[in-house]
């Protein structure tokens, strides 16, 4: 009987030991299961909020790590300065329009004369177009670009002030508007070409002079901006991005640009390369060509789309001859034209891949450039000058 209730008792030890231990496995399990759980659920909200950040980084330009340098050249200038400046912001003054507000014509009191941009109020684009500009162009020094001089962040106003460029934007010269007192009179030839080399310095500089380079992403006639020689500069850098570090990559954006001036693969894909600005300045060569905007739906079938229309053109000699602007009869070499056109055909290449850079652009430009051309031979532009009333040869205008 005692053997028994000892073998009964034992019994009972050995399932109690079972029974813990299989309690305290399915503890450690448990611990394990909700450890596993715990890392999984960290390692994707931690993945989460650095898409979420990239996102925000990405949205805000790419423009984090350049900061503004006031001390190396951007001078921080009040309202009351600017105020005072553009007399008041009188409607006088205005010398231009655009999304991120007016901007008008001004003397700063040690009698520089300037263009001062001033941002709407309200508008979300165009405090995020303020800071890409004053951050972005605080670091890029080019003869080729249009130069910022300073900028005002005072309480609600946003303001920015840039070298004066006395003659405009070129898309004002290529067409000029119905009331101009010289509207029949267009740039010549070999100022036409000079522009095209000059703003061609301008992209090869962001591209292959800066690191990362700088994408424009808004590069069109009314950014390339003239002074009172005619020579070019290109403006407006509300938009640029940075592009990648390795060559052949692409950073990845919202689609934002011109009608007409967008390159078809960023247009479909939001993939932004430096082969997206070489497109857009291939569309701008095309106006200097035909003098026509580049997209007219006014005009006959098959013609209102300028790159659809001209592309196969470009490289038939007697069919590049119909495209170019009637403005510009008997003032060039078909030999000359038969080479800024193969340039161009190039650049609005469909497949970004078959593009060239702007290296290679400006150096097949370089030789049609008359280098040591007088500033006092503007062609037709010695008589335009003269027809203009003392106010307006004094006008100007920055990017809008």
């Amino acid at each position: 009987m005692e053997t028994a209730v000892k073998d009964d008792y034992s019994r009972k030890q050995r399932i109690a030991l079972v029974a813990i231990v299989v309690i305290a496995s399915l503890a450690v399990t448990s611990l394990l299961v909700a450890f596993s759980y715990y890392c999984y659920i960290r390692n994707k909200l931690s993945k989460r909020f650095d898409t979420q950040k990239r996102f925000k980084y990405e949205e805000k330009g790419n423009f984090e790590n350049l900061q503004v340098a006031t001390e190396k050249g951007l001078q921080v200038f009040t309202f009351k300065q600017l105020y005072s400046a553009t007399g008041g912001f009188s409607k006088s003054n205005v010398v231009g329009h655009g999304g991120f507000g007016s901007v008008y014509r001004g003397v700063l009191n040690d009698g520089r004369k300037v263009a001062v941009k001033l941002m709407d109020q309200g508008g979300k684009q165009g405090e995020e177009e303020f800071k890409v500009e004053v951050e972005l162009l605080s670091h890029l020094r080019s003869p080729y670009l249009l130069a910022l001089i300073g900028f005002c962040s005072d309480s609600n106003h946003k303001l920015l002030v840039y070298d004066f460029m006395a003659n405009g934007g070129l898309q004002e010269h290529l067409y000029p508007t119905s009331g101009h007192r010289a509207m029949h009179l267009r740039l010549d030839w070999e100022t036409r070409l000079r522009i095209a080399l000059e703003a061609a310095k301008g992209l090869e500089y962001l591209h292959e002079h800066v690191s990362p380079p700088v994408i424009h992403r808004d590069f069109k006639s009314s950014n390339i901006l003239l002074d009172k020689y005619f020579h070019a500069k290109v403006s407006d850098f509300g938009l640029a991005k940075l592009g990648p570090d390795k060559a052949g990559g692409h950073v990845s954006t919202r689609v934002l640009g011109t009608q007409g001036y967008v390159a078809p693969e960023y247009a479909l894909t939001g993939h932004l390369t430096t082969k997206s600005d070489v497109y857009s300045y291939g569309v701008v060569l095309l106006e200097l060509l035909t003098g026509r905007v580049p997209v007219d739906m006014k005009r006959p079938p098959g013609e209102g789309v300028l790159v659809s229309w001209v592309l196969p053109r470009l490289t038939d000699r007697e069919k590049v001859v119909q495209i170019m602007d009637p403005a510009l009869e008997g003032q060039y070499s078909m030999k000359e034209v038969i080479q800024v056109a193969a340039i161009a055909a190039m650049c609005v290449q469909p497949e970004a891949d078959y593009r060239p850079l702007m290296a290679d652009v400006v150096q097949s430009l370089v030789p049609l450039v008359k280098t040591q051309r007088s500033t006092s031979k503007l062609g037709s532009y010695s008589s335009f000058n003269a027809l203009r009333s003392p106010a307006s040869q004094d006008s100007g205008k920055a990017s809008a």
